[in-house]
């Protein structure tokens, strides 16, 4: 395949420097690695970064590694559900109008990235102006996740609004890719023919996860000692169902064996530290950094993620948290009602419904009860799966298939 230029549009695409979202970043530095020259367009402000983009004039031009960012200078707000949101979203496909092409090396295949729809109008453009590919990804199906969480009508003129772009992107991009891989039951709705549609999902850096960093000493020494540890780590919130898992360790708080481990933070942790004041079997600890995050995992003895019992996941789930999980070769507990299933999948751990601290309770019980080679077995199994079908090496391989 002959070197191409890649153009990303993303305004929300991060990097190690100024934080999450990886996605593309992680896809670039496999594009990069193949020969290829790629441009992340991304916007100048977003409530995941952890560092702000330095900002000079209207856009900022940036190279991280080999890979050329233009950062589009966009106003800040104040919570990622507002108006503000909105308007930062609005702001972004204006400024896009007068983004200084002659700065960028001519596409050869342009990928709009949602949640954020807007762009895809520019972006067509562009493709008609440098007769490039153009490729629109569903990372989240909006608008209708923001129908379904927030409980807004369909006819919400907000809604209406929103479905005139997605409706565009279908018709005019030459392929669509969705990270779920139940995506396209949606899509097809729009009339969209299925061969259109390819499924790449999220997965993870062999880099950043086959050489992590040591746990900090004041983290490794607040763990449990000759416990069995049934950890969760990422961010608590309403969406990642761990009421559920609270509940469990607080049925189990009598078990001297089993200790529950969360680390992380969100809206939900007061809440959680509240109920289970006076049970001595459950630490809640705050989020490590990204590059420790294999090395808290190898300190569990199972790690639990677990979904609501919820519509929303009918098209699928592919949350880079389970990848990394799978990857640490630890069995898994999944509670969880969607399209897909990887730990099924992967035969890693074992499936439980959701919202059932019954079936959580039974699962910890069933692993804890296995010998240390049949818990090894299952995660083995998972790391298998996952560098068989989710690193971004794999995945990026996927992507340059479809852009050729």
């Amino acid at each position: 395949m002959s070197a191409k230029t890649i153009w990303i549009v993303n305004q929300y695409a991060g990097s190690p420097i100024h934080g999450m979202e990886f996605r593309h970043y992680y896809l670039s530095k496999e594009f990069v690695k193949a020969g290829h020259n790629v441009f992340i367009i991304s916007g100048s402000y977003s409530h995941l970064f952890k560092q702000q983009p330095e900002i000079k004039g209207d856009f900022t031009f940036e190279n991280i590694q080999g890979i050329n960012y233009c950062w589009v200078k966009i106003p800040s707000y104040e919570k990622s559900t507002s108006i503000g949101r909105f308007m930062n979203m609005l702001k972004f496909m204006v400024q896009l109008k007068k983004i200084p092409l002659n700065n960028l090396t001519q596409p050869d295949t342009i990928i709009v990235s949602s949640p954020s729809l807007f762009p895809i109008v520019r972006a067509k453009k562009w493709a008609r102006k440098f007769n490039a590919k153009l490729i629109f990804e569903i990372r989240d199906i909006w608008p209708l996740s923001l129908q379904e969480l927030a409980g807004i009508s369909s006819l919400n003129p907000l809604i209406l609004f929103m479905k005139q772009f997605e409706r565009f992107a279908y018709k005019n991009s030459d392929s669509i890719v969705s990270v779920l891989p139940g995506g396209y039951l949606h899509v097809i709705k729009y009339g969209v023919n299925p061969n259109k549609i390819v499924c790449i999902p999220n997965g993870i850096d062999l880099d950043e996860v086959a050489n992590p960093q040591a746990l900090e000493k004041t983290v490794a020494d607040q763990l449990p000692q000759n416990k069995f540890i049934v950890g969760y780590a990422g961010s608590i919130g309403v969406s990642n169902a761990l009421d559920w898992f609270i509940n469990a360790a607080i049925e189990l708080k009598d078990e001297s064996e089993i200790a529950f481990v969360v680390f992380g933070n969100g809206a939900e942790k007061n809440k959680f530290i509240e109920q289970t004041n006076g049970c001595n079997n459950v630490k809640f600890l705050n989020s490590v950094k990204k590059e420790e995050f294999q090395s808290l995992l190898n300190r569990f003895d199972v790690c639990y993620i677990g979904w609501k019992n919820d519509s929303l996941y009918r098209f699928g789930i592919s949350a880079n948290k389970l990848f990394d999980y799978l990857y640490s070769a630890k069995p898994i507990i999944h509670s969880v009602n969607a399209f897909n299933d990887p730990v099924k999948d992967a035969q890693a751990g074992i499936s439980v419904h959701p919202e059932n601290t019954a079936e959580i309770i039974q699962a910890i019980y069933s692993l804890k009860n296995m010998t240390n080679f049949q818990r090894e077995e299952l995660g083995q199994m998972g790391r298998k799966y996952v560098l068989e079908n989710h690193t971004y090496k794999v995945l990026a391989e996927n992507y340059l298939r479809l852009i050729e």
